[in-house]
């Protein structure tokens, strides 16, 4: 039976999500601010949310006419509208939105994709606000496991089924900030802490 995720997948329920669960409404809540603060959004601002998912940015109350774009069909997405279609080709003009968002997309892509993503999401958008977790911090966000991301591919593939989510080990490969700057290098990179810890690496343009 599966639950639904504070990171947007299905998972298994239990205490590592119940714990998970707030922390991560508080990470959201802190990371709207920091939206809100780096961009400044207007409500006029057409703002394009990579990846949104069912809800993404158009459910958490900032400024701006959100149009959402995913590879997948979401029926009834809460934004001013809805575009089915490709990250590493999206069908708009250069600059045409002044805000570019994605939440927790390009871990999941292909390196061979992510490139050719980013670009896109610097193209589209006058500016960017662009979030990854970090590879470096010591929890696994997705499978809520500690260390599984930092071992050997073949060992963390075996210990990925004792963590709680559903997606496969293979599609998930989280980046360091080094790896973030360098697909988008005329970004700076926002840190997200949890303590001394860098939990989420944010690439701004702003």
């Amino acid at each position: 039976m599966a639950s639904s995720n504070v990171y947007g997948t299905a998972v298994r329920p239990g205490w590592r999500t119940r714990i998970a669960g707030p922390l991560a409404q508080r990470a959201r809540a802190k990371r709207r601010r920091m939206y809100v603060e780096l961009m400044d959004p207007t409500e006029s601002d057409p703002v394009l949310d990579v990846g949104c998912g069912s809800v993404g940015l158009a459910t958490l109350g900032v400024p701006g006419r959100v149009t959402g774009v995913d590879r997948d069909d979401r029926p009834g997405y809460p934004g001013e509208r809805f575009v089915q279609a490709d990250a590493r080709e999206l069908p708009f003009a250069d600059g045409e939105f002044a805000i570019t968002y994605s939440n927790s997309l390009i871990e999941h892509l292909p390196a061979a994709d992510r490139q050719r993503t980013a670009a896109e999401m610097a193209r589209v958008g006058r500016r960017l606000f662009v979030q990854t977790p970090n590879r470096w911090f010591p929890v696994e966000p997705h499978a809520l496991l500690p260390l599984v991301h930092w071992l050997p591919r073949s060992l963390g593939r075996r210990l990925w089924k004792l963590g709680v989510t559903g997606e496969p080990f293979d599609d998930i490969r989280l980046l360091s900030a080094r790896e973030l700057r360098q697909l988008f290098p005329d970004a700076r990179i926002v840190r997200e802490r949890v303590g001394p810890l860098t939990k989420s690496l944010i690439a701004v343009r702003d």
